[in-house]
């Protein structure tokens, strides 16, 4: 065989560089302590299960299946394993998760020892010396504690390499290693070796190494030696070439007292951790059995003792135990009721020194504590339940860390709801009560509570959830998980209504459903509470958390209780049978109340003497006292129904007045626990009548009242009904004018219509029983809604008052009708009528409307009438009017000059000569044309005022008016004399033959005699056919009347001028209802221009109220209105009147053009022209006449001597002329002053002139 020989670089030509692993880790460690709890504890969770004592040297090996750095147990061996005892004496690396760990337990034993060489260290920086063979590192020791027992000093040296590793030239990257020593030296003597250490491999990082001396006590035993040198020492040689990364440092020496601290009563752990496999100090959890507490110890007669069930923390009671008041040693527990009543008693953590400050003995430890109840409630908690796959569990179990601190109240209440309890105090003791199965205690009915009976109240469905998620400790994920129950029922009937709460203490799955479906149930079934009041006999002895039996014959229909007349111990005779149907049902039981107050229930032999005397199968054990409470019970069968009791939890009992106390409790379903635990369906109960079909309700009845909402008064129709013994829910029909039906549900006997029209409401009434079910028959009521149609109440209480000489008050009391005050109308209308005669029919709106709820109005003061009425929303006037009369004194102080009557013709012109639009003049009076086409029709005067100046005058107006029904119409007829028999006699009569007179026997007529035979006049139509009628003539001659002659004449049916019908009509009330609905309104339009110039201004025309006007020129213009096109008025009388008041202007009053005051006369032979401030009206040819009112002038000379007289300048008719001659009346005069011999002389005067108006 041959060999080749290659060159030795041919094959490394490609080599890759080696890098070295990087394999040290700095090595630095932490010691951490936590506080767990306060002790005694039993101890961690696993070693405990699995029955490892805590003096076995494999105990705190096992504790760290329980301890978890950042959620991670620190062994990575499983409790549930069955080899777990074995593997936990073997442990290898692989079986930790962590490598370094060392852990130290504390139970919180009052006796226990200190954790050794727990560390309290003093840091004493060192510069950070690079260390070399020459250069070594020594530092002295402080001693600060002399006298120091052995193992209690340390000194902790950390050296410090920024990287150790080793470059070779062909691009190998190697560790290396370096060799140092640590050196103590004692009494000053030489160093000895004490650490000898070789680091040896790879690291590219900074890397740490921690070494911990124990100073020997010799050091500190002599009072010569206070202190020791440490040196570090580099063996390795120092390394001079780069490519070799061997330095270090000495980065920390650090002085160690070790201080001992036991904690007795504290349950904590002590972990020494390596910093190097933690980014930051993890978190830790652990898993424990916390505080051991007592649990009833041995119990009478020989009963047996309780235990606790190591696996699970359940107190297993014997078949038979009975407590005789004495309590164990303390062990670790699940049970609730026994933690809470350690809670309740401790003096360290818990309330012990409120609630048992005296703890010498057992006795006095608990003597203010009921254990009797937690004993039962911890009985009740630890019973164990059969879980979905077979297994059991104890029904509540508790298992919390409480961490922080908490309120007494919230902590006790937590703690007892996990149990479904809650605590009371009474008597000066703190007893439990619970939500378990328990018998009735108690009776009641309306035999023995107060007079309002029982009142009832239910949650709302707003309140009611359909799911219920429950949030639980999962100990095996240790995270909070949900365990959701979702009632399909409920969510059918609300939808999904969501419940998230949070299960106190809970780690069981099972147990948070079971907690859920119990929130359920509770919501869904127990939510109805019951509420009265009962003597002393029975608040003594009802106790909250207790079950009461009730008989409520207002639900149940039916009465199932009473008192005991008299009884024996198999027999009861019922003190009133009144009521009482004890047929019903089988299966009947009868429950009594004994003389040591329990109560007590026996089967029903037989019912006799008419259901007085109630005998039973067996004995009462005891014979049932007078006057107590009995109660019968039975069961439903096919065809006949039975009535059980309700029964209920007692939630509190209140002493009202040391005789009655109130009671209040919630709904109680015996059944509810096999529902909640097991998943029975709950047995049927059958506890009312209610559920039967239910009579109609009697009595129904409707009335109509006016109602306000939102300011605006509505018409409410109200059907009532009598109540229906057992029944809380009815249904309506009700339909309007033959419509459809409307259906509406009520819960109170009555239904209401808001806006209720006017027609006709049928009603149907039904009765709903508790199932919802309608009666079989209903009952009915057909009313007949008037609306708003009725009139309101008259105006009352008119009063007058003054204001000024032109103004007065009227004042009446409020309207009492809504449709009034609301949104209504005071109508104040005025006639001219002085004599009573005046009516709302004819008279006219003296102001505007005024709101409903207006009680008082200042009005022109004038003669006449003022007529008051309301009128509501709907426009119906009040029926009767309200008036007072007002006649003013003649006044002397003015000068009327003209009275303008319209209605009144002269031979200048006719009556109601103006233009006018839309109206008429029909005989006398002025109307509407034809109130169909047009409602509102208006007319101008013919008199236009013009005083020839711009004055100041007083206007009044003067207007009469009548409303009348304008629904008849004018007809053309033939009309002739004949007779006929009236009321059993032949009497003369008018026959008129018209095809469509569409008149009545006892209709009236207007006939317009046209002929001149002095017919004409109102009549009553005496026969009729369907084309004819007949009237007689009362006080006229028919026998003139040719009886062969026939003609065509007018009937006329419109109001005659000046008159109503009813004047004429026998019953008062020919036309109909009053016509309330017309209306005349004046306005006035004024100019300061001369009125008969085509270029003269009007102002436009304005409501005229009385008053004073200033102007040249006026127009007037009346209005009239209807609201209703069969609703005509007739003007009969309408004009105005003007006046000037008088007006007295004196020399000395302000504003004359003369300044000088008194007036100097001067000596002009002319005289002296005086000019008035304001001129006097003084009358024009068509207002009084030309210059018929002169003022009157009156003039006074100051100081004149003898013979001086005054004159003043007039011409032949009296007017005052000036100087020039021209007449100036009512501007001013001219005066001249002369003496004895006429010649003028000047002298001081005054003057005073009295006349009208007050011009510009």
């Amino acid at each position: 065989m041959s060999k080749i020989v290659r060159g030795s670089k041919g094959g490394n030509r490609n080599r890759e560089p080696v890098r070295a692993e990087d394999t040290l880790d700095s090595k630095e460690f932490a010691t951490i302590q936590d506080l767990l709890s306060e002790g005694e504890i039993e101890g961690w969770a696993t070693p405990s299960k699995k029955g490892i004592t805590r003096n076995n040297p494999n105990y705190a090996k096992a504790c760290l299946a329980d301890i978890f750095l950042d959620d991670t147990a620190v062994i990575n061996l499983s409790p549930d394993d069955p080899q777990f005892t074995t593997k936990i004496g073997a442990l290898t690396a692989s079986d930790f998760s962590f490598q370094d760990v060392t852990f130290i337990p504390k139970f919180g034993e009052s006796n226990q020892k200190p954790v050794p060489n727990l560390a309290n260290a003093t840091l004493n920086k060192l510069s950070n010396t690079i260390l070399t063979n020459s250069a070594v590192v020594t530092t002295t020791v402080p001693v600060d504690t002399p006298n120091l027992t052995v193992g209690k000093h340390a000194v902790e040296v950390t050296v410090q390499f920024q990287a150790l590793q080793k470059f070779e030239t062909n691009g190998d990257i190697l560790g290396t290693e370096v060799n140092y020593k640590i050196q103590l030296q004692t009494n000053n003597g030489a160093f000895v070796d004490v650490i000898n250490e070789t680091i040896k491999g790879r690291s590219k990082d900074s890397y740490s190494r921690e070494h911990v001396i124990n100073l020997p006590n010799a050091i500190f035993g002599t009072a010569n030696y206070t202190q020791a040198k440490i040196k570090v020492v580099r063996v390795t040689a120092d390394s001079n070439v780069d490519e070799i990364q061997d330095v270090f440092i000495v980065s920390r020496v650090e002085e160690i007292v070790y201080t001992p601290q036991a904690y007795p009563d504290i349950a904590y752990s002590t972990l020494r951790l390596s910093a190097e496999q933690f980014r930051a100090v993890p978190q830790r959890a652990f898993r424990i059995r916390g505080i051991k507490v007592n649990i009833p110890g041995a119990g009478a007669n020989n009963s047996g003792t309780p235990t606790v069930d190591i696996a699970t923390g359940r107190i297993v009671y014997p078949a038979n135990y009975i407590f005789n008041g004495t309590m164990g040693a303390a062990v670790w527990t699940t049970c609730p009721s026994m933690i809470l009543l350690d809670l309740l008693t401790n003096h360290r953590y818990g309330l012990g020194v409120h609630i048992s400050p005296d703890q010498s003995s057992i006795s006095k430890k608990y003597e203010n504590i009921d254990l009797f109840s937690y004993v039962q409630a911890s009985k009740y908690a630890n019973e164990e339940v059969t879980l979905d796959d077979g297994t059991k569990e104890a029904r509540f179990a508790c298992n919390v860390c409480i961490q922080g601190t908490a309120d007494a109240y919230t902590a006790i209440n937590e703690l007892s709801g996990i149990m479904r309890a809650f605590p009371i105090w009474q008597t000066g003791t703190i007893t439990i009560t619970q939500d378990r199965p328990s018998d009735s205690v108690y009776l009641f009915s309306l035999a023995n509570v107060g007079e309002g009976g029982f009142s009832y109240q239910g949650s709302s469905l707003k309140q009611r959830h359909s799911v219920i998620s429950v949030g639980y400790f999962n100990m095996d994920s240790r995270e909070i998980d949900y365990e959701v129950f979702e009632d399909t029922a409920a969510i059918n009937k609300f939808g999904i209504v969501k419940k998230t709460i949070k299960a106190f203490g809970c780690t069981s799955r099972a147990q948070a459903m079971r907690l859920a479906k119990a929130v359920l149930f509770s919501e869904q079934q127990e939510s109805e509470m019951v509420s009265f009041t009962t003597s002393i006999d029975a608040g003594i002895v009802v106790r909250p958390g207790n079950v009461i039996s009730i008989n409520d014959p207002v639900r149940t229909i039916e009465r199932r209780s009473g008192r005991i007349k008299t009884a024996t111990t198999t027999a009861i005779t019922v003190d009133n049978s009144k009521d009482l149907n004890t047929y019903l049902g089988i299966n009947k039981t009868l429950s009594v109340i004994l003389p040591d107050g329990k109560v007590e229930t026996r089967d029903v032999s037989t019912i006799t003497n008419n259901d007085t005397v109630i005998n039973v199968t067996s004995a009462f054990s005891q014979t049932p006292s007078t006057n107590s409470i009995w109660m019968l019970s039975s069961t439903s069968t096919v065809g006949e129904s039975g009535v059980e009791p309700q029964t209920f939890r007692v939630i509190t009992v209140e002493e009202q007045d040391g005789v009655n106390y109130a009671i209040t409790a919630l709904t109680y379903i015996p059944g509810k626990y096999a529902n909640i635990e097991l998943g029975e369906p709950l047995p049927e109960r059958f506890l009312s009548l209610l559920n039967q079909p239910r009579t109609p309700p009697a009595n129904l009845s409707a009335e109509e009242v006016i109602v306000v909402e939102n300011n605006l008064a509505i018409v409410k129709l109200i059907l009532s009904w009598s109540s229906v013994s057992g029944v809380s829910q009815y249904q309506v029909q009700y339909r309007f004018n033959n419509t459809n039906w409307v259906i509406v549900d009520v819960f109170r006997p009555d239904f209401e219509i808001k806006n209720a029209a006017v027609g006709t409401y049928e009603f149907k009434v039904f009765s709903y029983n508790s199932a919802l079910k309608l009666s079989d028959t209903f009952s009915f009521l057909s009313f007949q809604s008037i609306g708003k149609t009725t009139p309101p109440s008259d105006v009352q209480n008119l009063t007058i008052e003054p204001v000024t000489n032109k103004l007065i008050r009227l004042r009446w009391s409020p309207a009492t009708d809504p449709d009034v005050i609301h949104g209504g109308k005071v109508y104040v209308r005025h006639s001219n009528k002085q004599d009573g005669s005046g009516s709302f029919q004819n008279s006219v709106d003296l102001i505007e409307a005024l709101a409903g709820n207006t009680t008082e109005a200042v009005v022109p003061s004038l003669d006449g009438e003022y007529i008051l009425k309301f009128r509501d929303d709907q426009g119906n006037f009040s029926q009767g009017e309200t008036s007072v009369i007002l006649d003013l004194p003649d006044l002397i102080d003015s000068q009327q000059i003209i009275t303008d009557r319209e209605d009144i013709g002269d031979s200048s012109a006719a009556a109601f000569s103006g233009a006018k639009s839309n109206v008429s003049v029909v005989g006398d009076a002025l109307q509407l044309t034809d109130p169909t086409a047009n409602l509102t029709g208006t007319y101008d005067f013919a008199t236009v005022l013009d005083c020839e100046a711009v004055f100041s005058l007083n206007l009044k107006r003067l207007i009469q008016t009548i409303g009348f029904a304008s629904g008849g119409q004018t007809i053309s007829a033939t009309y002739v004399r004949t007779t006929a028999t009236i009321s059993g006699q032949s009497q003369t009569v008018i026959e008129v033959t018209s095809n469509s007179h569409g008149r009545s026997v006892g209709d009236y007529i207007n006939f317009a005699d046209l002929q001149g035979f002095g017919l004409s006049g109102v009549y009553e139509i005496v026969a009729k056919t369907t084309n004819t009628f007949q009237f007689l003539s009362t006080g006229n001659n028919l026998a003139s009347l040719p009886c062969t002659y026939a003609f065509v004449n007018t009937i006329d049916q419109l109001i005659p001028a000046g008159s109503f019908w009813d004047d004429y009509a026998p019953n008062g009330d020919f036309d109909g209802p009053q016509i309330n609905d017309t209306n005349a309104a004046i306005s006035v339009s004024t100019t300061n221009d001369d009125p008969s110039s085509n270029t003269a201004t009007f102002t436009p025309f304005n409501d005229f109220a009385n008053g004073t006007y200033k102007a040249r020129g006026f127009k007037f213009r009346v209005t009239l209105t209807s609201e209703d096109p069969a609703h005509n008025l007739s003007i009969q009388q309408l004009g105005i009147t003007a006046d000037f008041e008088s007006r007295t202007e004196r020399s000395y009053v302000t504003g004359l053009t003369t300044s000088n005051l008194p007036l100097d006369s001067g000596t002009n032979a002319n005289g002296l022209d005086v000019t008035f401030a304001n001129p006097f009206f003084v009358g024009t040819a068509n207002l009084g006449g030309l210059r018929v009112f002169k003022p009157a002038l009156g003039i006074t000379i100051m100081n004149a001597a003898g013979g001086e007289y005054f004159t003043i300048k007039t011409d032949t008719n009296g007017d005052f002329l000036d100087a020039a001659g021209n007449i100036i009346t009512g501007t001013g005069f001219n005066i001249s002053i002369k003496d004895s011999s006429n010649n003028p002389v000047n002298k001081k005067f005054t003057f005073q002139a009295v006349g009208y108006g007050k011009g510009v």
